[in-house]
């Protein structure tokens, strides 16, 4: 009986989730808009929300309740998880383009040539270099919680809901696996407008979709790392702000136009190859984790 509710608990989040994101995003070109528009911009900051949303229109429509929502930030013992998240994030960023730029020096713009040229092309004209010092220090010091609200509302969602779900199913690491394909799933709609990989490329849409769900596997097997040791979406919340914040700064030390599938940003295989290997790394970690949630400990904490 428990495991069929769990299944169906499960599926309505699945109808959810999708179905409200899917039609939300419909209102970018309903409305006569494209990807990068104000419209488009702030229907992508609501779509971050409605995770969190399905979640707890779920347990209002199974009448779960809101036990294990895993909101708790439990910083006894976790501390070291919480430094990982905020800080080491954004050096799983700057490494992956280190490693970019051994690979293609020729690259590489110290000189900041083309994002000069992107700001003055815009209209600003305070130093360049000022700008992107500005970024990185932003990026290091406040990028990890600039946008927790949002960010939250996907963890809250994918780590607090759906993979806790999953692993009432299957093995944490098939939970993981399966979780990370759905939340790339998940940016279907708008990686067909442009969103992270563009729109001109061979294979368009239909390759950017699948560079998104792979990114999403091995940055979601991370992020669930995380979740699962801390017992909490919090640090989650702060590693995935910390990714967007951070992301696109590598592409400012870029020269010409990146290839998004490559690099330098983390969204590439070369830009993400560290991202990859610590996805890696937390799979097998996580593999060895017999209760991935503990109910008892978050209900009665």
């Amino acid at each position: 009986m428990e495991e069929n509710i769990n299944k169906k608990r499960l599926y309505i989040y699945l109808g959810i989730v999708l179905t409200i994101s899917w039609l939300l995003v419909a209102i970018i070109p309903l409305s006569k808009n494209q990807y990068g528009t104000p419209v488009s911009l702030i229907v992508l900051s609501t779509l971050m929300l409605i995770p969190a949303l399905s979640s707890i229109l779920t347990r209002l429509i199974t009448k779960e309740g809101f036990k294990n929502m895993y909101l708790k930030p439990r910083f006894k013992k976790n501390i070291k998880y919480y430094l990982i998240a905020y800080f080491m994030t954004n050096i799983f960023i700057i490494l992956g383009a280190v490693v970019f730029f051994i690979i293609f020096p020729n690259k590489l713009d110290l000189n900041l040539t083309t994002f000069s040229g992107t700001l003055k092309s815009n209209g600003i004209t305070i130093d360049t270099k000022i700008i992107f010092i500005a970024q990185l220090a932003q990026g290091i010091l406040i990028g990890p919680i600039i946008n927790i609200i949002f960010t939250l509302g996907e963890e809250l969602g994918w780590r607090g809901y759906l993979l806790q779900k999953l692993c009432k199913e299957y093995s944490v690491q098939k939970s993981i696996i399966i979780s990370g394909i759905i939340w790339g799933i998940w940016h279907a709609p708008i990686i067909a407008m442009g969103h992270n990989y563009g729109t001109g490329y061979t294979g368009a849409p239909w390759l950017g979709i699948l560079a998104m769900i792979v990114f999403c596997v091995f940055c979601g097997s991370y992020l669930s790392y995380l979740a699962i040791k801390t017992q909490s979406v919090i640090p989650c919340a702060i590693a995935h702000s910390a990714l967007n914040a951070f992301a696109g700064i590598s592409i400012c030390l870029y020269k010409g136009i990146p290839n998004p599938f490559i690099g330098p940003s983390p969204m590439g295989i070369i830009g993400g190859s560290i991202f990859i290997i610590v996805g890696i790394y937390c799979y097998i970690k996580a593999g060895k984790i017999n209760e991935p949630f503990e109910e008892e400990l978050v209900n009665n904490k």
